[in-house]
């Protein structure tokens, strides 16, 4: 499935514009803080539901107007238009083909998407739950059950810390009362834990070729999931640790509190990783991403490319150029400071694309 053409009003730093994309590769170039984010911010919430940058909605409709309305129109197996409204202190209305959706978790999957951002080298710099938060995304991408058993364990967590929080000081606690959030969290943590677990036997195969390829063989990575539910009796040490959530005021045990180690020579990569051999982690973990929802649902996502080149040396770079060009991937979509390298990469490898220039909030076809 790919993008034939998208349609902004008032979204973000866009007026009003329109836009016929490639089947295969789109460049879209500008300079710094001319939007050119801002229109991968758009296909990425017509298939999220959201803002993969502001988790406010009102904050994407463009400064002094009221509404913002995006469209889509995505052609595969069966056409489908799928349009967002938005409006200042009203609920979002997201439809598909012209019908309102119920749920907005429903629309998540139908059109699988992977997005490569500057910010991704949170994945490794930052605490385990951005790890979490990279692995929850895809699996919540062909996962339903998966999607609703993280969703209910969250609600239970947050009831249980509300509850750890405002327990009298000094009372004993009522274990019954726990004892109805811990089954549910100690049944639910089983569920998620081994989900992840198969998750990793089948993704960590395309992360370590991906980032070999990348790198040229020139270092060592490894990924490793560590849980606490993976141990003997996780049940019962975790209700025999009620005291100690009872003193912290937190739950302290459970699948948030997972984490995926990312290591480079037995090394963690946050600690010894240079600024290209995270940013070409990142990727290898985005491109293997990419892979792992191919091959589970059948679908080739949609990928799009912030930003990617910076930070890479031309050999990184040529690596990465020569992958997206080949026919395993479908329609692409890849932003750029600097015109004169995307073009001058286009050439070089006979790349199928479309170039757009982004200019104070108009898009022109070059």
């Amino acid at each position: 499935m790919y993008l034939e053409k998208l349609t902004l009003t008032n979204f973000k730093n866009y007026e009003q514009v329109a836009v016929s994309f490639n089947p295969k590769i789109n460049c879209i170039l500008g300079l710094n803080g001319a939007g050119k984010t801002n229109l991968l911010d758009a296909i990425y919430y017509l298939t999220f539901t959201k803002s993969a940058i502001n988790s406010i909605d009102s904050q994407n409709i463009r400064h002094s107007e009221n509404m913002s309305a995006l469209v889509g129109s995505f052609i595969g197996e069966e056409e489908l238009m799928v349009s967002c409204g938005l409006r200042t202190k009203q609920k979002k209305i997201f439809k598909v083909n012209k019908v309102e959706l119920d749920k907005m978790s429903d629309h998540i999957g139908a059109m699988p998407l992977v997005m490569i951002s500057p910010d991704d080298t949170g994945i490794i710099k930052e605490g385990s739950d951005a790890r979490r938060k990279f692995v929850d995304g895809t699996l919540c991408q062909i996962n339903k059950a998966y999607l609703n058993n993280l969703m209910q364990y969250n609600h239970q967590l947050k009831q249980r810390n509300n509850l750890l929080k405002n327990w009298p000081h000094g009372k004993p606690p009522d274990k019954d009362l726990f004892a109805a959030y811990d089954d549910q969290l100690c049944k639910l943590s089983k569920m998620i834990y081994q989900v992840r677990l198969n998750f990793m036997e089948s993704y960590k195969p395309f992360f370590l070729a991906h980032y070999e390829d990348i790198s040229s063989h020139k270092e060592s990575v490894d990924l490793i999931y560590q849980s606490g539910v993976s141990i003997e009796n996780y049940e019962k040490l975790f209700k025999e640790n009620l005291q100690k959530d009872m003193l912290l005021q937190r739950t302290t045990m459970g699948v948030h509190r997972d984490d995926f180690i990312l290591r480079m020579d037995d090394f963690l990569m946050k600690k010894i990783g240079s600024q290209g051999q995270q940013k070409s982690m990142v990727i290898a973990m985005k491109l293997s991403q990419f892979d792992y929802l191919k091959s589970k649902t059948g679908k080739t996502p949609l990928l799009l490319m912030d930003d990617i080149f910076d930070k890479l040396d031309d050999l990184r770079i040529e690596k990465l150029i020569k992958l997206i060009n080949g026919e395993e991937f479908g329609q692409v979509f890849i932003t750029d400071a600097r015109p004169d390298r995307s073009q001058m990469l286009l050439e070089k490898y006979s790349m199928t694309a479309n170039s757009y220039l982004v200019d104070k909030g108009q898009v022109t076809a070059i």
